[in-house]
């Protein structure tokens, strides 16, 4: 067996039983009280190479570690171009104007993508499989909701919208810059989760120790991404400020907070879509495109709802939404939009991501 030869302590062995369905009670069969009873005496079994050093094997080292993928190199200088490009491209739209802003605006999304890509696929973050086109359309729905959406929303409740408004392109930024946070946070939880994976003498063991690093993890990236958003917004001064363009009017309070609640609509996408790739990357992705999709299905629903309510006989359709707006602002539609979805990704990745199988190394066979 390839994976015995190649495990490095039992738990790997047990990581790999585990991933091809081996329960304690198909263990029990065996005569094992459990999985990882049937990994000691697999791993005992087979001679490896090596076997002096292994036990020297520092586990918090990333390279060589049981569930450590390795990266290229450079990984975290590619985590920085989507910002960076990202910046530059905010910074030529302010400083233009008619066709040259609308160019600028197209070519730096598009040179942001790319960057984007470049970062994903060379890092902590790239997974085996493609994501489905499903998952690729949400995604995009998603970002281009945070950059124009809440804007249109307030637009709707108020009547018009009349004339173009200012697109939100602080959270644009603080999303870009907030790639890096995200790629960083992904290869600690890897190399910790790693050096747990050696260390842990139990699947149970492994799944308490791993849980508070994914957790901890994802509560750094959350600091990150509000202090990006905070000083994006202060930088450009949106937050708190009515966009251009958006009359006022029975929803005046709530238009005034269109930026300001973006905060929130965008942290809510920043979580929501690091949880997804990150779950991606650990070879889980049903969930995640179908919570995406939900998230998305729910902000294009909400503007429906608004413009449907103008129809003859159908105010009421409106009225749940108008209400959300007048009290809370346009943000709070993607902030429980996508807030609800990552929390339910979060509860998902606390079980998929804390089990052993989950950071086998990839081609690992029984």
């Amino acid at each position: 067996m390839r994976l015995q030869a190649r495990a490095v302590d039992p738990l790997e062995i047990a990581a790999g039983l585990e991933a091809h369905g081996v329960t304690d009670r198909a263990a029990a069969r065996f005569r094992h009280r459990d999985v990882f009873a049937l990994a000691e005496e697999m791993y005992a079994r087979v001679p490896r190479a090596g076997d002096d050093d292994t036990d020297h094997a520092s586990p918090s080292a990333a390279d060589g570690v049981p569930g450590v993928p390795e990266v290229p190199r450079g990984w975290a200088l590619f985590a920085l171009l989507p910002g960076a490009v990202c910046a530059l491209a905010v910074g030529g739209i302010a400083l233009s104007a008619g066709a040259a802003r609308l160019a600028l605006g197209l070519g730096g999304a598009v040179a942001v993508a790319v960057a984007l890509r470049i970062a994903l696929r060379y890092g902590p973050l790239r997974t085996s499989a493609r994501p489905a086109p499903s998952t690729r359309a949400w995604t995009c729905f998603l970002l281009a909701y945070a950059l124009l959406g809440d804007g249109l929303l307030a637009g709707a409740v108020a009547g018009g919208p009349d004339e173009l408004w200012t697109p939100s392109f602080a959270a644009a930024l603080a999303l870009s810059l907030a790639v890096a946070p995200a790629i960083w946070c992904a290869r600690l939880f890897a190399v910790r989760a790693g050096g747990r994976l050696g260390a842990s003498r139990g699947l149970d063991e492994f799944a308490h120790a791993v849980r508070p690093l994914l957790l901890g993890a994802v509560g750094i990236f959350l600091a990150a991404l509000a202090a990006l958003l905070v000083l994006s917004g202060a930088v450009l001064g949106e937050w708190g400020d009515a966009p251009g363009g958006v009359p006022g009017g029975a929803s005046g309070a709530a238009l005034g907070d269109v930026s300001g609640g973006a905060l929130g609509g965008a942290g809510a996408l920043g979580a929501l879509l690091l949880l997804a790739r990150l779950l991606g990357a650990y070879g889980s992705t049903r969930a995640p495109a179908l919570l995406l999709g939900a998230a998305g299905a729910a902000e294009a629903v909400a503007v429906a709802l608004v413009f449907a309510g103008r129809l003859p006989g159908c105010e009421v359709l409106a009225e749940p939404v108008t209400a959300v707006v007048d009290v809370w602002g346009p943000g709070a539609v993607p902030t429980l939009a996508c807030g609800i979805a990552a929390l339910a990704l979060l509860i998902h990745a606390t079980r998929t991501l804390t089990r052993a199988s989950a950071h086998a190394r990839p081609g690992d066979a029984l």
